[in-house]
């Protein structure tokens, strides 16, 4: 470079998440290092947390808007939600989003066809492997509530669809039980008891993880061991999850960036299904359960949570 020439502008990145995940930021840094990204020699980058105030993401989007961000990564859907009202045509790859279509994130899975696209957190095999496991760690129930919203009715069903077609074969007896509002979920307690449901799989849905735990509260309240779909439900008490690997869903996200700022347009990139899916399980609330998970069952988690 001649002397006295000024240095090429490097990538402004944005990084927008409602709480301060440690292991996703660390693992989408992770994953720029390991495409030759290095901090502040050839990119930058701005980490932008909400400590759980959803009330402050839109005020952080903003920020990042007066930071003359290149482009943002938005974690979850509120994040995304944000990030897209704020940004403008600026790109967004977005992480772990349960439904991006519903959300109004982009226009399909395939083909999003706005300045958005990154990852979703289910894949067309999710439910299914979800309830195989819940059998596995409670056998011989036959009767599983299964918790869902119908209000979210294009991706709840597409749920509902995934986890009927994997119940015979598991010989299980599905029993659906909708709740539209926060009212609803003592009423839906109190219908799978009447219905001697066994177990209960909650089908993933923003509704339900902002109530988190006064789902795994009722849960253990009426002895129901239960499968979610992220692992804070496990560190809320919990029993299992079956969730997709944060960290994985941002090392996937690094990539999208990396193509993304070598010229690929985010309307064309497909939102891709996570790589990897981690099974939690809490082995105090087996305990409290009276369950004794085989040593077979223990070995398939990845993670237990005593």
């Amino acid at each position: 470079m001649a002397s006295g020439q000024p240095a090429a502008p490097i990538p402004r990145l944005g990084f927008l998440a409602l709480t301060e995940p440690s292991p996703v930021g660390e693992a989408f840094r992770r994953g720029l290092r390991e495409l030759g990204y290095v901090e502040d020699r050839n990119v930058a980058i701005y980490f932008k947390w909400a400590d759980g105030r959803h009330d402050r993401l839109s005020e952080l989007a903003a920020e990042l808007v007066s930071l003359n961000s290149d482009l943002v990564v938005a974690v979850g859907t509120q994040a995304a939600l944000a990030a897209k009202q704020a940004l403008g045509t600026t790109p967004i790859v977005v992480v772990g989003v349960d439904d991006p279509v519903g959300a109004g994130l982009v226009e399909s899975l395939a083909r999003p066809g706005r300045n958005i696209t990154g990852t979703s957190s289910v894949s067309g095999e999710t439910m299914g492997r979800a309830l195989q496991l819940l059998m596995e760690v409670a056998p011989r129930i036959t009767r599983v509530a299964a918790l869902w919203n119908p209000t979210s009715l294009a991706f709840q069903t597409q749920l509902r669809r995934e986890a009927e077609a994997a119940a015979p074969a598991l010989g299980v007896q599905l029993q659906f039980v909708e709740v539209r509002n926060p009212n609803d979920l003592d009423r839906a307690f109190g219908t799978m008891v009447r219905q001697r449901a066994g177990a209960l799989l909650v089908l993933p849905d923003p509704l339900f993880t902002f109530h988190r735990q006064r789902i795994v509260d009722l849960a253990a309240k009426h002895r129901l061991p239960a499968m979610y779909g992220q692992r804070e439900w496990v560190e809320a008490g919990g029993l299992a999850a079956y969730a997709a690997s944060p960290t994985e869903l941002a090392r996937q996200a690094a990539a999208i960036v990396d193509r993304i700022l070598r010229g690929a347009a985010p309307a064309e990139l497909p939102v891709e299904p996570p790589g990897k899916f981690d099974f939690i399980l809490n082995l105090k609330t087996a305990k409290a359960l009276n369950l004794k998970p085989h040593e077979t069952v223990l070995r398939h988690a990845d993670e237990l949570v005593e």
